[in-house]
């Protein structure tokens, strides 16, 4: 069963960057579109990014088009999310999960194998 690691988070400044990283235990990405998302407090689980398993077809919400990109490694083990610009409002849990038959809707329940997410805080 596909089992996805997320790591990177921690505390930024606003105006700062991180990069977040999103591994399967045991297998290579190359099968799956992979997503990320966040969820903040009290706030519903929101689609930030998606990218296809070659690698070449990519989307992003609204709120983090232009700051986010996502990219995948040549080795399809690893899929990226480097966070610019970062700002208070992007403080939340960031998850990695695998698309369904869908691909890539942004939709979280369109998505499985989630996983335990990274918390990413921004504050100054």
């Amino acid at each position: 069963q596909l089992q996805l690691v997320e790591s990177g988070g921690g505390l930024a400044q606003p105006g700062g960057s991180l990069r977040l990283s999103c591994a399967a235990s045991g297998f290579t990405l190359d099968y799956f579109d992979i997503g990320w998302f966040r969820q903040a407090p009290g706030k519903e689980r929101e689609g930030l990014s998606c990218i296809s398993r070659s690698g070449g077809v990519t989307n992003y919400a609204d709120s983090v088009k232009g700051r986010f990109t996502i990219s995948r490694d040549s080795a399809k083990i690893t899929v990226y999310l480097q966070m610019n610009s970062l700002k208070p409002e992007d403080t939340a849990v960031y998850y990695c999960a695998a698309a369904g038959w869908r691909g890539c809707t942004l939709q979280w329940a369109d998505f499985n194998s989630w996983g335990q997410g990274t918390q990413v805080t921004v504050s100054s």
